[in-house]
């Protein structure tokens, strides 16, 4: 394969698969900035591979991406590095804005809701973790995690069966999250169309009848799928990097800015799409959630 059509294959691939690779190791590594790194690295080692004997890119880089997230992790237990407890969630994560979102819609969190992602982290193995994550949480089949994690189908579906017992012990007031199949597809595409600043495509995954607000002028709510994803692409597009994660049960998505926590997106989502994006940027509102995250720092 010449030179240029290796480019051509490698940028058509990033622009196809990192967000979902980014969104795929923060779930493993909690860490944003190890989840970057590591998917810049398995971009590199495509560039350097036989790319016309890869069939499945996809499928390639979902593996490479998650040997080198069970490898960090293993090499984090070995520095005795242990992830930090998010804790509860503090309870004006949310707003009360009377005119932006129906109070029957908000999520209410208080303390006996814990972010899902430091749950899982801090109460499975190094295995365990890489095998829940790829296939409770993004359905990856158990052929392709075989493969990743290095034992039989059998094994791996074992290791699920034990990762899910761990994680639904009594430990406290503790409650999983997981979204939806049909919920986390429809973030994945939301999150795609930010990350290449799409609008045609972020507009598809909307409700024609959308509405958006933040929690800094929750009087202000834009209605209609159009202006809504002009918003989002103005503040939340390139080089903004968002991930999904699940709070208080509700389709939700963490967005970031130079590797620092910038906002939280919750989602509720209808038959025709996103029906609402209630966004908390307020700096005060995240100053708690930014200081957990500093796994593995």
């Amino acid at each position: 394969m010449s030179s240029d059509r290796q480019d051509q294959k490698a940028t058509e691939a990033w622009r196809s698969h990192a967000s979902y690779l980014v969104d795929l190791a923060f779930r493993m590594l909690g860490d944003i900035g190890e989840a970057e790194d590591i998917v810049q690295e398995t971009f590199s080692r495509y560039l350097r591979s036989e790319m016309d004997t890869i069939e499945d890119a996809r499928g390639w880089l979902i593996v490479v991406t998650s040997r080198m997230c069970l490898d960090h992790i293993r090499s984090a237990r070995s520095r005795r590095q242990r992830p930090q407890d998010f804790g509860s969630l503090d309870p004006t994560l949310v707003g009360t804005g009377e005119l932006s979102v129906d109070p029957a819609d908000r999520v209410t969190l208080d303390d006996t809701v814990k972010l899902a992602l430091l749950v899982m982290l801090e109460r499975l193995s190094p295995a365990e973790r890489v095998v829940y994550v790829l296939h409770d949480v993004f359905q990856v089949p158990f052929d392709t995690i075989a493969t990743t994690v290095g034992r039989t189908v059998p094994t791996c579906r074992q290791v699920a069966r034990r990762a899910r017992l761990k994680i639904e012990e009594p430990a406290g007031p503790i409650r999983f999250d997981v979204d939806a199949p049909e919920h986390l597809l429809v973030t994945q595409k939301f999150i795609a169309a930010c990350a290449g600043g799409d609008f045609d495509a972020l507009v598809a995954v909307l409700d024609p009848e959308v509405s958006g607000d933040i929690d800094l002028h929750e009087r202000v709510v834009i209605r209609g799928a159009d202006l809504v994803a002009g918003n989002l692409l103005r503040f939340w597009g390139p080089p903004a990097v968002l991930v999904s994660q699940p709070v208080g049960g509700q389709p939700s998505v963490l967005a970031f800015r130079d590797r620092q926590l910038a906002g939280v997106f919750l989602l509720s989502i209808g038959q025709a799409g996103i029906t609402k994006i209630h966004g908390v940027v307020d700096s005060r509102k995240l100053d708690f959630l930014r200081s957990q995250l500093t796994l593995g720092r």
